[in-house]
């Protein structure tokens, strides 16, 4: 068996996802989170970006630990773990003063909390990056260094234009994919004791699209276009949306009456949402992390 360097964490065999009833086992009674900072670490790609971490502590105010990440392009939670698996873009979307490196981080046992998501297209990542086994290994690096920490396994999205349907992929990604090929296989690894909890943006978002397309919308927010930039990363009104997501979930408390006029990582002022539409993403965001047993929210 080959045993990699540095954390010294096995090859695994693909192993078969997790039976429910043992999943459902591990989130039946959430622990609510300690009081006080939280120090985050976020690894992943230009769907985690510089801004949406950037919004989330300036939302969780005396409750910001700080914060540190590494990105890339599209990059997979295995090019983040292997020295010898390129991170796409990672000189760019490194540069800059939040950067540390991933192995050196979850090593370092700093972290209150380890957000990791996976490369999109989702499909190819389970087929050719083994997603399951990397989030296996960041899990478990983050709780040898600190058993006290968790790990929160961010969902994204697809292009607005795949053929399969913007909504239909959201309402069933999820389950097939990240739960069933992924969380479930992550934590059927051997040892693996203890949950992985899951920041619901997908579903957040697709929650709030159907509420804002079924009736005749708010100012700045009258479709799911309005919450993009392009096909497949937000505008300022989509970072608040996933940022009000991880701060429900990581925090464990309602992000109603949270600030919407926010800074970029740069400083520049946001596009702050209508106070209107901040008061509908509040809500949704709560109603849709209190409801989902995975994200650990009691």
């Amino acid at each position: 068996m080959l045993v990699l360097a540095g954390l010294g964490l096995p090859r695994c065999e693909r192993p078969s996802p997790l039976d429910m009833a043992a999943y459902d086992a591990l989130y039946a009674d959430p622990a609510p989170v300690s009081p006080g900072p939280k120090r985050i670490y976020f690894i992943g790609h230009s769907l985690i970006g510089r801004d949406m971490p950037a919004m989330l502590a300036q939302l969780s105010g005396a409750d910001d630990g700080g914060y540190e990440s590494q990105l890339g392009w599209g990059a997979s939670l295995k090019s983040h773990w292997e020295p010898d698996v390129p991170v796409n873009g990672f000189e760019v979307e490194n540069a800059h003063p939040r950067y540390r490196p991933a192995r050196e981080a979850v090593a370092s046992g700093e972290y209150d909390a380890v957000v990791l998501t996976e490369m999109v297209e989702i499909r190819d990542a389970i087929k050719y990056m083994e997603t399951h086994d990397y989030l296996h290994r960041f899990a478990r690096a983050t709780w040898d260094a600190n058993p006290d920490a968790r790990v929160y396994f961010y969902e994204t999205w697809h292009p607005l234009s795949d053929p399969e349907g913007w909504l239909e992929r959201v309402d069933l990604d999820l389950k097939r994919y990240w739960e069933g090929q992924i969380m479930r296989r992550a934590l059927a690894h051997e040892g693996m004791t203890r949950p992985i909890h899951l920041i619901p943006a997908g579903q957040v978002m697709a929650r709030l699209v159907r509420e804002i397309e079924a009736g005749p919308g708010l100012p700045g927010l009258m479709n799911r276009t309005d919450l993009f930039g392009d096909d497949i990363h937000l505008s300022d009104q989509g970072l608040y949306l996933v940022a009000l997501t991880h701060y429900a979930v990581i925090h464990q408390r309602s992000p109603e009456g949270l600030p919407h006029a926010l800074l970029r990582a740069d400083g520049t002022p946001a596009n702050a949402p209508d106070p209107a539409a901040a008061a509908l993403m509040q809500r949704v965001v709560w109603e849709v992390v209190k409801g989902m047993p995975r994200t650990g929210v009691p």
